[in-house]
């Protein structure tokens, strides 16, 4: 690379060194070296970081070609696409063998070039976290390391703009695109369904991160850029071999959280968008959220579950702790809601009040408020905030998921819940139908010995549980009534 050095001289100096030509007697020379020199500067090449894209891909065949052209559609091409397939048993490395090699694009008058390499890496005991660490060492020269699930497209532009953002400030350690769920190929009621819930979930979580200064507590393994230095800084900190460690159910959260410790910032892009696969199923939807949820408890609890070091007060989980605070609010009034609707009605002593019509409203507006503030919002999303029935019983699914989390880590059984949510995947497993059981039991019960009680132990039962019902349910109400108020300052999600 050429360096230019530029010496400014003032006009004293031709005073003392007779080499030194008075700006004056330029004329025209000076216009014409200036020109030369802002030309000579423009022409100069300019240091273009590198970016190399892993993919760890595992019975992807539906969707891996689509990911690979994804990436080579992009405005700004990877340097380099490892396709890294492990413990697979469809045609996914048949499908992605098709992509596999250079790739030449002419974009703005500028060629640039990716080459793609397919590993069949066979059978891994590591399974995804195997994958990562195994492409890891094939781009840990690149400046940054871009990770993609093998589910997942790109719109066109992200990768040029998680670049931009990420080269923008050195304090970044890593940056999360805006995650959403594409419902267009979706078909069956239940899959769409589900479909729109899972996209609730991602737009109120993307923009709860947003409005936090853009702090992205998880970097999701979707679609996320990491700076190489950052990688290599928490592998010498945490006394790791590789960036990313099985000890955790959630390696991604994990990976977040050594990134900020290390003293670098986790952020969410504010313009990159990608679309990533949506569980169809309740069973498979319950595996993955189970998992996700277990793993994020283990990060929570204090003290230490195998080698993973519980952190109770870290930063990124702050959002988690309040995740988990406001799903155990929700489970409290609406179970207390319907035993105490059940009890008063069972003795006629119930008494209909307007102001039990607040709460739901308020909750319209906070789910319609966060439909419009989607970035390619359907109707059916509108539909799914206005009605109030669809998100309210989704929340019942997601209670189904918090509650099965919470008991399998506090039953503190070993389980494998990578195996779970494969399996759940292929159809098998009827785990996602506990919670169901375990409420028709529980309420099985509590309808007997309600009955069985003495008619003023019954009353005195509902003069204190209406009380603290409305207790809750006020400050629950206040604090969606705040969250509708609050500026989204423009941010689409």
């Amino acid at each position: 690379m050429r360096t230019l050095r530029v010496v400014l001289q003032t006009e004293d100096m031709a005073d003392i060194n007779p080499y030194v030509t008075d700006r004056t007697d330029l004329g025209d020379v000076s216009d014409e070296f200036q020109n030369d020199f802002i030309e000579s500067v423009e022409s100069l090449p300019s240091y273009r970081p590198t970016i190399g894209c892993i993919i760890p891909a595992y019975n992807e065949a539906e969707s891996i070609a689509e990911v690979i052209e994804s990436l080579l559609a992009q405005t700004r091409l990877p340097d380099v696409i490892h396709v890294v397939v492990n413990n697979t048993t469809d045609d996914t490395v048949k499908l992605a063998a098709q992509y596999a090699g250079p790739h030449l694009k002419e974009i703005d008058g500028v060629e640039q070039f990716t080459e793609v390499y397919v590993h069949d890496i066979g059978k891994n005991k590591d399974k995804k976290v195997g994958a990562l660490n195994y492409g890891y060492q094939l781009v840990e020269g690149c400046d940054f390391l871009l990770g993609v699930d093998g589910d997942t497209t790109a719109a066109p532009d992200a990768v040029e703009r998680l670049a931009e953002e990420i080269t923008s400030d050195s304090r970044i350690g890593g940056i999360s695109a805006i995650y959403s769920i594409d419902e267009a190929p979706i078909k069956g009621f239940i899959a769409k369904f589900l479909i729109t819930g899972q996209r609730f979930q991602f737009a109120a979580f993307n923009m709860q991160n947003m409005l936090r200064g853009r702090n992205m507590a998880v970097l999701g393994g979707q679609f996320s850029i990491f700076s190489t230095k950052a990688l290599r800084q928490i592998m010498v900190e945490n006394h790791q071999n590789t960036p990313w460690v099985k000890d955790s159910e959630v390696e991604d959260s994990l990976l977040s959280l050594q990134i900020k410790s290390a003293g670098y910032l986790t952020k969410i892009s504010a313009q990159a968008r990608a679309d990533v696969g949506g569980m169809t199923t309740l069973r498979g939807l319950d595996a993955q959220q189970v998992k996700w949820n277990f793993g994020a408890i283990e990060l929570m609890w204090p003290g230490q579950r195998g080698d993973t070091k519980g952190q109770p007060f870290h930063p990124n989980l702050r959002l988690r702790w309040l995740e988990n605070f406001s799903m155990l609010t929700n489970l409290v009034t609406r179970v207390l809601f319907f035993l105490l609707l059940f009890a008063s009605l069972s003795i006629s002593a119930f008494v209909f009040s307007p102001i039990w019509l607040i709460p739901p409203a308020v909750a319209i507006l906070l789910n319609l408020r966060t439909a419009l503030s989607m970035h390619d919002r359907s109707v059916r999303d509108v539909l799914f905030a206005v009605l109030l029935f669809p998100a309210e019983i989704y929340m019942w699914v997601r209670l189904g998921h918090f509650l099965r989390a919470w008991t399998k880590f506090l039953s503190r059984k070993q389980t494998d819940n990578w195996a779970a949510q494969a399996k759940a995947e292929r159809g098998r497993g009827n785990g996602y139908l506990v919670p169901l059981v375990i409420l028709v039991l529980v309420v099985a019960v509590l309808t007997l010995g309600w009955f069985q009680l003495d008619p003023f132990i019954q009353s005195t039962i509902l003069w204190i549980g209406w009380p603290v019902l409305g207790i809750i349910t006020i400050l629950q109400t206040l604090t969606m009534f705040m969250r509708v108020l609050r500026r989204y300052r423009g941010y689409k999600v």
